[in-house]
């Protein structure tokens, strides 16, 4: 299993922070290859989505499910069927890392832990010609890029608007 963690700071309250990434279709917005966002549930624990993905010639449609929620600190998922990935998103107050000129910091982490070679039991309808080995190779970096472009994206409309962000990442890539 390979894990990934992106975080940074946001200047808003942890709450709001957390209300906002409950949102989870909106991350449409965010993502050069998430295309849409069904959701089946409230929101809640065992809310499913369906997440279409679109890269070069590829479309896949995975399911994720919310596992657990611990507000307003901690949402679980989990991909099912195929894929085989899980991951949260964390929410903590950051006092210390909140400058003179804001009322508030909270640090924001996307997890993900994930196996790319599950890729291979993911049924993907692969053009003639490309070989599984060939789309692991490519996609692979692709994750860390699309987590920091969806954080980046967060922090901006969490915000209101664009800002430099400074990401902190650990992982592959």
């Amino acid at each position: 299993m390979e894990e990934l963690d992106v975080s940074t700071v946001v200047y808003i309250p942890p709450k709001e922070a957390y209300d906002f990434l409950r949102d989870f279709p909106g991350y449409a917005e965010y993502s050069a290859y998430l295309e849409t966002v069904r959701q089946d549930g409230d929101g809640g624990v065992g809310t499913r989505y369906d997440l279409v993905l679109g890269w070069w010639k590829l479309s896949y449609t995975a399911r994720s499910r919310v596992i657990d929620l611990d507000p307003p600190e901690r949402i679980d998922w989990t991909l099912e069927g195929g894929l085989d990935a899980e991951g949260s998103w964390i929410v903590e107050p950051a006092p210390e890392e909140c400058p003179p000129d804001e009322d508030h910091a909270s640090r924001i982490t996307f997890h993900v832990e994930y196996d790319p070679d599950s890729a291979r039991d993911a049924s993907l309808d692969l053009p003639v010609l490309v070989s599984m080995d060939w789309v692991i190779e490519k996609v692979s970096p692709l994750a860390e890029r699309e987590a920091r472009r969806v954080v980046e994206r967060v922090v901006a409309d969490l915000e209101g608007e664009r800002r430099e962000v400074e990401l902190e990442v650990d992982g592959p890539g």
